[in-house]
């Protein structure tokens, strides 16, 4: 039986390298960038007025109050989107708006809730208040400089992303491929939602719990029939499963039962068995194979366990496939509001939810056929073997949303 990180690290040491292709940025959110890039433009591309108001030299404002306003001539009026050729003299100001390219000459913009128009008609603006050099000024690069690096390979893009890159003016990027993923369920008491249950069957649920956590880690799910606990059936199904997709994932059959099948057709179809059982619980009975450049991952029947082994020991090589460099579940720290104790000799990954206050509690009963709990359960607390924690307890919360 080998220690969860030590199979991690026998896994992602198998995936082979990535390889890349181009996309446009629309369809690029989620995906794992292949190569640096680059600003290709300063952001903001110019000097631009941060509010709607009047651009002005501050030294003429300087003095400006409601009980002393100072009157400068309206010379002129850039909407955002126009290109002003003049250039603001003294005793002038410049109707501009948010986003507007600020004038030549100004230094300062003061916003239109400390003006008035002035009463007489010669287009004279009354400033009620003062403008120190460069204020409400965005500055040309202040945001990004042009050429410098914005995304580092092996970053996932998000929408935070997205914009920067768009602003920036780019329209397609290069990333890496997506893995397909075949889903296999196997059991002959399984049966597909919709119809009639016989007596000692059961609804398959593995496949549509794991198709969105595999979509989540940007990899492409494809949901295969049932497979029946037969040797044959079993040996077909992983066949067409490899054949068709890059990664297969199998839940069920991968214990010491008669019934049992997936390990001993994978080896009959010329794959390689890397390891059998992890030291973790749920999810002991977890397979890990090579055939050829693709992967199998075996996961136990029972749906938490399924659940939780594809989490800690599958996602990492989903991710890992395209390049990721970050592949570990996102974690944040909690306070236990109650005690917590693991009697076993494994690590048990215990299902938890938290609070508003950053409190966690249990989120029910813990074996591993449950899928109650785990509704309700907002993320994983690693429990060392033969260990008590105290209430008040910090722990680290593993997430999968």
């Amino acid at each position: 039986m080998i220690e969860l990180e030590k199979a991690v690290e026998s896994i992602l040491a198998s995936i082979p390298a990535p390889k890349s292709e181009v996309i446009p940025l629309a369809e690029a959110c989620g995906r794992v960038v292949a190569e640096k890039i680059l600003a290709l433009t300063d952001l903001p591309p110019f000097d631009n007025s941060a509010v709607d108001g009047y651009a002005v030299l501050a030294r003429e404002v300087a003095s400006a109050s409601s009980q002393n306003p100072v009157s400068l001539l309206l010379a002129g009026r850039i909407a955002a989107g126009e290109n002003f050729s003049g250039e603001l003299s003294p005793g002038q100001c410049i109707r501009i708006f948010t986003g507007s390219t600020l004038p030549r000459g100004a230094d300062a913009v003061v916003m239109q809730e400390d003006t008035r128009n002035d009463a007489n008609p010669s287009h004279k603006i009354l400033f009620l208040d003062s403008a120190k050099p460069w204020e409400n000024v965005r500055f040309r690069g202040e945001d990004v400089k042009r050429g410098a690096e914005i995304v580092a390979p092996g970053e996932r893009l998000g929408a935070a992303h997205i914009a920067l890159l768009a602003a920036g003016g780019t329209a397609q990027v290069t990333v890496n491929r997506r893995p397909s993923v075949a889903l296999l369920a196997t059991g002959s008491e399984l049966k597909e939602g919709g119809s009639p249950l016989a007596p000692g069957q059961i609804y398959e649920s593995n496949r549509a719990a794991l198709a969105p956590l595999i979509a989540a880690a940007s990899a492409l799910p494809q949901i295969f029939p049932i497979v029946p606990d037969d040797a044959e059936a079993t040996r077909a199904a992983l066949s067409r499963a490899f054949g068709d997709c890059d990664i297969v994932i199998t839940c069920g059959g991968v214990s010491v039962g008669e019934m049992d099948f997936v390990k001993s057709a994978f080896e009959e179809l010329g794959g390689h068995l890397e390891f059998w059982k992890v030291a973790i619980k749920p999810g002991r009975p977890f397979v890990f194979g090579r055939h050829g450049d693709k992967l199998l991952f075996g996961l136990p029947g029972n749906p938490v366990s399924a659940f939780v082994t594809f989490l800690l020991l599958a996602r990492p090589a989903l991710l890992r496939w395209q390049g990721a460099a970050k592949v570990s579940l996102p974690a944040s720290l909690g306070i236990l509001a109650e005690p917590f104790s693991n009697s076993d000799n494994r690590r048990h990954f215990m299902r938890v939810a938290l609070d508003s206050k950053g409190k966690v509690r249990s989120a029910g009963t813990q074996a591993s056929h449950l899928l109650s709990s785990l509704a309700l359960a907002e993320g994983l607390v690693d429990m060392p073997p033969r260990t008590t924690l105290a209430a008040g307890s910090t722990v680290q919360v593993l997430r999968w949303e």
